[in-house]
């Protein structure tokens, strides 16, 4: 899964980026209102993390604007000071949840994989099976014949995004806006080494990821 993370204080958006990407989860940082506009109109997110006091654009009129145009992505807001005023003002504009800083590590992971979970209508008990592949959404984590499978950042992120879409084809460029950040220089070759690793993972599964010429990748039961 992939997000997007709009705060301006550049030593707190690191230490967020590290802690989120310790979850396997990708993310691009946005240092300001703008930039982030840009990369929601540009980019797919499964959620976004937004401060509401931005330089420029602030947080509140980057989130009006993303849901007047019609955008549902999940939306976590990071408010100053927690005031019933700032609440109110996130949930008005469209926000799905809002954190103050500063905040404890543990309740904005929680809060991230709630907001993604309501959106995909899973509850925190859901797993996704693949014959026997399991994925469990509260943990993210994989599973074959009940052992867990140990998967590197970007492995994990294609391999989640495999099985999120299960039955579905998907495209190689998909894969790589899901696995590499706006700094990072894609690259579908890597997207070919991912895909290698991953089935040697899968080697003692009955799921296998199966290409499709000239369509992209699909993960099923042979």
């Amino acid at each position: 899964m992939k997000l997007l993370l709009v705060e301006d204080n550049a030593d707190l958006a690191r230490w967020v980026v590290n802690l989120i990407q310790a979850e396997h989860f990708m993310v691009d940082w946005a240092a300001d209102g703008e930039q982030a506009e840009t990369l929601l109109k540009t980019k797919g997110y499964d959620a976004v993390l937004l401060d509401l006091r931005l330089p420029g654009i602030n947080g509140k009129d980057v989130l009006t604007r993303l849901r007047r145009g019609r955008d549902n992505v999940p939306v976590l807001m990071l408010t100053a000071n927690g005031s019933t005023d700032d609440k109110v003002a996130c949930f008005a504009a469209g926000a799905d949840d809002y954190v103050v800083k500063p905040f404890d590590a543990r309740e904005l992971v929680a809060r991230i994989k709630a907001i993604i979970r309501r959106k995909a209508g899973g509850d925190e008990s859901q797993t996704i099976v693949c014959g026997d592949l399991q994925y469990r959404f509260e943990s993210r984590e994989f599973f074959v014949a009940d052992e867990p499978l140990r998967l590197r950042r970007r492995e994990h992120a294609i391999l989640e995004t495999l099985i999120l879409r299960q039955g579905k084809t998907v495209s190689k460029a998909a894969l790589m806006e899901c696995v590499f950040a706006i700094d990072d220089e894609p690259s579908a070759d890597a997207i070919d080494i991912y895909i290698h690793r991953l089935r040697k993972h899968l080697a003692v599964s009955t799921a296998q990821i199966m290409t499709l010429r000239g369509l992209g990748y699909i993960i099923r039961i042979p």
